[in-house]
């Protein structure tokens, strides 16, 4: 019987130096290992997504929690029935996620935080807050909290011009903005808090950590991965959805059963026309 794979995902913003030196040491411990995943540096962090054994995935922690900065790293866990990843990447990047927006800084202005907890014990009593989903909306598709305010963008590089188009009045209500891992709001916040708004916090961990925590209360659907998983439900555990062959749009169970569905041709999304699709706008995050 093969050993369970575990999925690891997590980020920490940290100004981090000698990046040629950290990657080199990073592909040589994945590599002794066999490790699968990506694993992305920046000058502002790191950001990994991980998948293997815990005695492989023990074995690289323990050379990123040796770098200065980032010991308390605290990686979120799901399992899988199979590897989800086909290599492993090492890269160094300007961001590790990518925004584009000059003076954000998450690492020494970070966004504030709200627990799963919290956030679901503020849902149960009906407490006014706004939800916001700064996710893709390929992404929002597969699943969301109920009532949220979608930010309907197919780029994390274009949330800053959807803010713009947030009704005013939120500038001075409780916002809760929220992603798959937490990554984009930590720029998102910030942002936001830029543009004037007074209080806005960050789901602490994402919908996974949700999820994990709390389970799917408040939450309809699943929440799109980006790895070979595609989905995970409540319980953390992938769900069948697959990708469209053709327009790279993920696709429920659901979506697997309708008519239009035929394998490697067509979905709902581009049965009449390729829609505009994953492929050329999509880019990792959490």
């Amino acid at each position: 019987m093969s050993a369970e794979i575990i999925n690891l995902s997590c980020y920490k913003f940290a100004p981090l130096e000698g990046l040629e030196e950290l990657r080199t040491s990073l592909q040589e411990v994945a590599k002794v290992q066999g490790l699968k995943g990506t694993i992305l540096l920046a000058p502002e962090g790191i950001n990994f997504f991980l998948a293997g054994t815990r005695p492989q995935l023990a074995a690289v922690l323990e050379v990123i929690r040796a770098v200065p900065g980032l010991a308390d790293i605290a990686p979120k866990e799901s399992p899988s029935f199979d590897q989800p990843f086909k290599r492993m990447l090492v890269k160094i990047k300007k961001e590790i996620i990518a925004f584009g927006v000059e003076g954000v800084d998450p690492a020494r202005r970070p966004a504030k935080k709200i627990s799963a907890q919290q956030l679901k014990q503020w849902l149960d009593e009906g407490r006014p807050v706004t939800l916001l989903d700064t996710r893709n909306d390929y992404e929002v598709r597969m699943g969301t909290f109920k009532g949220a305010v979608v930010s309907r963008i197919w780029n994390f590089r274009d949330f800053p011009a959807a803010v713009e188009k947030l009704p005013t009045e939120l500038k001075t209500r409780p916002v809760v903005m929220f992603c798959t891992g937490g990554i984009r709001c930590e720029k998102a916040g910030p942002f936001m808090a830029m543009q004037g708004y007074t209080d806005v916090l960050q789901l602490d961990g994402g919908i996974l950590k949700y999820f994990e925590e709390v389970g799917g209360a408040h939450y309809e659907g699943e929440c799109f991965v980006f790895d070979e998983r595609v989905a995970v439900g409540p319980d953390l555990r992938e769900t069948g959805s697959v990708i469209c062959f053709h327009c790279q749009m993920p696709l429920t169970v659901e979506d697997q059963q309708r008519p239009d569905y035929v394998y490697e041709k067509s979905c709902r999304h581009c049965v009449d026309g390729k829609p505009k699709g994953r492929g050329n706008t999509a880019q990792r995050g959490a």
